[in-house]
């Protein structure tokens, strides 16, 4: 027995203390850090490249005994190596004297007769015949987690007074196997998709959502959907790899090796395929680019591992550090597919090592690979239970267990425990409150009452003076389907009350129909949009907005009654249908004079209208979450916008006065010019027929706030100019 115990003591040191951890800094004989380098554990495929300042990390859960450094032009060099090796100075010394001639490169690396980029010719031929692209039809098992981490953790962190009460949160605190800083986790998500593509004409692609989880918050779906937005899916072979709205030159790519200098450093078998080890690094500085290395097959010219390191002189807002890692696996002896995709980031609002930042870090595995299962067109579009079903978000611990395709870790599955243990907590609970207010804009002062949108609560205008307005919306939680809101607002110039009420309530989850209905007695500016709403609760920011140019006395006093019906037929096409009443009339005769000839020839400064329009919505790519009456859009701008509406005004309906048609048309759309940033453009179009008032025309949007509103002309004051038809162009690049 004595023995067994001292057997097992011994197998659990072994795998406790198997790791190696290597930091330090590579410079050559008269002390220049040397940039880029090969840095490996001997007699392996484990390694990296040093950064600009010739500084690296590398760490194994495997004990290696030695580390071989080497560069183009030096001699290689190799030390030994203990469990832990921090500070190492690693200098490597010129070859030139071993030689009877010396070819010296000045920092780029000719690209002509270069091995390397003969590799990556024979790539470029082959990309096309690798992987999912072989088939018609593909689909496959998909797992993803991402993890956030807050990184640097020292004693003075430990010691805020925040974390009172807390200390517990530091027994969870690891070390990054990429940059060797110590970080804290905070957050895990998991999520397991079924993933189907079409790789004939149309492509389709359709990423299922079948369960998903995280750690802490109460709405999977809007967590979920804006990970996969800040997280968005790459493939290493395209030319340029999309990273944080940023287009980063892909190593791979056929305009890298005017990018990037190559060197052919390595060749090994991994697993039972001969691969060549092909390093890369920077041309230039202070571009989008990557340093690493990847392998690639001597038959199939596919990459079978790769790894990037983005340029720490790239200028990326609040992003300090960016790694990519991708696995590929072999089926039938000659395809490649992806097994495992890594990706961290280090968030920051300093570029400095030493300060504090978030981790984030996203690993995807892939299995079950399936091909040539024929899917019809529609297939690729029809909406997912993930839209609609709330089992999705709702698996047990046990479904977990047997679905993840990558087992977590102690560390991992301490995050669970974690935010268990803090929700008891009181001090966190009232933290965790607060960052709900600030988030949402509403505050929960009552059980099934919600205060806000707290930043409406004062404001002022040229008639109303400061405006004081209470308002709230009924709240359970966030699915809820029926979604109660209402205000009162009091003018301290014009000591007047108003008010507005609305309701909408989501009838059937599934084709997303909503009905709806208010009314709002209310002063409003209604010039600061060519294509406006008749939704009651919808109000217009320049209305009362506390920081303005010039005067804005150029108000309309409205008494608007709205019923409505919505229905999404299929994702992303909305229709609309809805009966609109309104009391027109100035809310300051004396400096907006909206005065009009009746039929009778009187001067009229009031009337009444009633409406019905149509309107057609298509959002093509948009992406939505929420169960409930309202949604929340997650990539906003980043889908284009079709946006068609018909009004008809008819006379004498519970008394209205004007008789017109009105069609309005927008469409939006933002995209990628290459590398070279992002342009976004918005065409409207527009006609009244009809005789009709000056309140009833379109009214050529202004903009008298400090901040740039898009869809406005920033030098024209509201209600400057109106027309019955109109051409609108905005270009943004």
């Amino acid at each position: 027995m004595k023995n067994l115990i001292l057997v097992l003591s011994l197998l659990f040191s072994s795998i406790l203390f198997s790791q190696t951890k290597v930091k330090g800094i590579v410079v050559d004989e008269s002390g220049e850090s040397v940039a880029f380098c090969n840095v490996i554990f001997k007699n392996s495929i484990k390694g990296t490249t040093t950064d600009e300042n010739g500084k690296f990390y590398l760490e194994s859960k495997k004990t290696y005994k030695e580390l071989a450094v080497s560069f183009m032009g030096y001699k290689t060099t190799t030390i030994s190596l203990k469990r832990v090796n921090y500070g190492l100075k690693i200098v490597l010394k010129e070859e030139g004297s071993n030689l009877k001639q010396v070819v010296i490169y000045s920092g780029k690396i000719k690209r002509k007769g270069n091995p390397a980029i003969a590799l990556l010719k024979k790539m470029w031929d082959k990309k096309r015949k690798n992987g999912i692209h072989m088939f018609d039809y593909y689909e496959h098992d998909k797992y993803e987690k991402v993890e956030f981490d807050i990184n640097n953790i020292d004693d003075d962190f430990k010691n805020q007074k925040l974390f009172k009460g807390m200390e517990f949160v530091f027994e969870k605190i690891d070390t990054s196997d990429v940059t060797g800083k110590t970080y804290l986790p905070f957050f895990i998500n998991e999520s397991k998709y079924k993933t189907f593509g079409k790789n004939t004409f149309p492509t389709q692609l359709r990423d299922e959502l079948i369960a998903n989880r995280n750690s802490g918050t109460k709405n999977n779906q809007n967590v979920n959907e804006f990970l996969k937005q800040l997280y968005a899916d790459y493939n290493v072979y395209d030319n340029f790899i999309r990273l944080f709205d940023k287009a980063f030159t892909s190593p791979l790519s056929k305009v890298g090796p005017y990018t990037y200098n190559y060197v052919l450093t390595d060749s090994a078998f991994i697993g039972n395929k001969w691969c060549y080890n092909v390093t890369f690094y920077p041309r230039r500085k202070n571009e989008l680019t990557f340093k690493g290395d990847f392998w690639v097959n001597d038959t199939t010219f596919a990459v079978k591992k790769i790894q990037m390191h983005a340029s720490k002189s790239a200028n990326i807002n609040w992003i300090k550090e960016i790694y990519l890692e991708q696995e590929f696996t072999v089926l039938n002896d000659s395809v490649f597919l992806l097994k495992r995709d890594h990706m961290m980031s280090d968030f920051s609002l300093s570029k400095k090592d030493s300060k504090k930042g978030i981790y984030g870090r996203r690993t995807t595995m892939y299995d079950n690979y399936q091909f040539n299962i024929k899917k019809d067109n529609s297939f690729y579009t029809k909406r997912s239970k993930a839209d609609y079903d709330i089992a999705v978000y709702t698996k047990d611990d046990n479904y977990w267990k047997k679905n993840r395709l990558e087992k977590l870790s102690d560390k991992e599955m301490g995050i669970y425990q974690l935010i268990d243990t803090l929700k008891t907590n009181k001090k966190f609970n009232r933290l965790y409150s607060l960052t709900e207010i600030l988030a949402s804009g509403y505050w929960n002062f009552m059980h099934l009452l919600d205060f806000g949108p707290i930043l409406s609560t004062i404001g002022k205008n040229d008639v109303e003076g400061v405006r004081l307005r209470f308002g709230g919306r009924s709240y359970i939680k966030e699915s809820d389907r029926l979604r109660l809101e209402g205000y009162v607002a009091y003018g301290l110039k014009d000591e007047k009350f108003k008010h507005g009420i609305s309701a909408k309530f989501l009838a059937d989850r599934k084709s997303r129909l909503i009905i709806s209905g208010g009314n709002r007695r209310d002063i409003e500016q209604t010039g600061v949009s060519l294509t406006t709403s008749n939704n009651v609760s919808d109000r217009s920011f320049a209305s009362s907005a506390l920081f303005s140019r010039g005067k804005n006395a150029r108000l309309t006093k409205l008494n608007v009654s709205n019923l409505g019906i919505a229905i999404n037929p299929i994702k992303n096409l909305e229709l609309q249908v809805g009966a609109t009443y309104k009391e027109i009339e100035s809310a300051a005769p004396d400096e907006f004079n909206i005065n009009f000839f009746d039929d009778d020839g009187n001067v009229k400064s009031s009337f009444k209208q009633t409406e019905f329009d149509f309107v057609v919505r298509y959002t093509p790519g948009r992406k939505i979450g929420g169960f409930g009456v309202k949604q929340q859009i997650h990539n906003k701008l980043r889908y284009p916008v079709f946006y068609l509406s018909y009004t008809k005004g008819v006379k004498g309906m519970f008394g209205s006065e004007f008789d017109f048609d009105k069609l309005q048309f927008y469409y939006r759309q933002r995209f990628q010019v290459g590398g070279l940033g992002k342009l976004k453009y918005t065409v409207e179009f527009g006609k009244t027929f009809g005789s009709v008032p000056l309140s009833l025309l379109d009214v050529v949007p202004g903009n008298q706030s400090p901040l740039r509103v898009t869809r406005t002309f920033d030098l024209l004051d509201y209600y400057e100019f109106v027309t019955d038809k109109y051409a609108s162009l905005h270009l943004e690049h």
